[in-house]
């Protein structure tokens, strides 16, 4: 039986994918990334998707992950972040199936990086309930309870002073706003205050491009929880993704 599994992460400027080893979470290959094609729609993003499987080449017995910036049930996307709208409703898994000739294992991108980060990374061994979130574009989130994940958790979208907080506490609105590292952190601040006192998490785990430099803000929070940045980076979609597939397939 085969630990290899391939992971693919469909993001709204970049799709990527390679080979993991899902016992160790390590690639076995080289990252392939692609760009995501202009608008996002269904049909593109699956040519792309099936071109990264073709260079990849794996074996026909290995299980293949996607992950979707999208509430993921019953194989449909119900929402779209950062691609079309022709996603919402859409039969997702199905027209991935079809074209890429095998059958997947269909999931969230932040679900698949908040498992990636429980199985291998800052997550690894915490019991307890665990929220990860991605500070991108908007707010990715995952709740990991326990080691088990509690999918489609979209918790970057709670309202906040009358608004969806992502759009004021993400990375883009810091960058929009031409926000100091200091007053970034007062709006995480309140974010994650919130996030507490409704879920009262064991831990925080931050990704996303920016927890490269998370000496610069997560010391300026004061929260309960620890809070400490992811450990697989840009990898965490495609290993998350890899590794489900797998267990699913067994």
């Amino acid at each position: 039986m085969t630990s290899l599994a391939v992971g693919v992460d469909i993001g709204g400027t970049g799709i990527k994918g390679a080979i993991v080893d899902t016992e160790s979470g390590q690639l076995t290959t080289d990252r392939i990334k692609k760009a995501t094609p202009e608008g996002g729609k269904p049909q593109d993003i699956v040519d792309v998707a099936k071109s990264i499987l073709d260079d990849l080449s794996p074996a026909s017995d290995i299980a293949v992950g996607v992950c979707f910036p999208a509430i993921v049930r019953g194989g449909k996307t119900m929402s779209a972040a950062n691609v079309s709208k022709k996603w919402i409703g859409f039969e997702a898994e199905a027209l991935f199936e079809k074209e890429l000739g095998r059958s997947i294992h269909f999931v969230n991108d932040a679900d698949a990086a908040g498992f990636a980060e429980q199985q291998f990374g800052a997550a690894k061994g915490r019991d307890g309930l665990v929220i990860m979130t991605t500070l991108g574009t908007g707010i990715g989130t995952a709740l990991i309870n326990d080691g088990v994940l509690i999918v489609n958790a979209e918790l970057g979208h709670l309202e906040i002073d009358g608004v969806d907080y992502e759009t004021k506490a993400s990375f883009a609105a810091k960058e929009r706003d031409d926000l100091s590292w200091k007053h970034w952190a007062k709006r995480l601040q309140k974010y994650y205050s919130r996030l507490e006192a409704l879920l009262s998490p064991e831990l925080f785990v931050i990704g996303g491009g920016v927890s490269k430099q998370y000496e610069e803000f997560l010391p300026l929070l004061d929260l309960q929880a620890e809070i400490i940045p992811a450990t697989l980076r840009n990898n965490a979609g495609i290993i998350g993704a890899a590794t489900l597939a797998a267990r699913s397939a067994h």
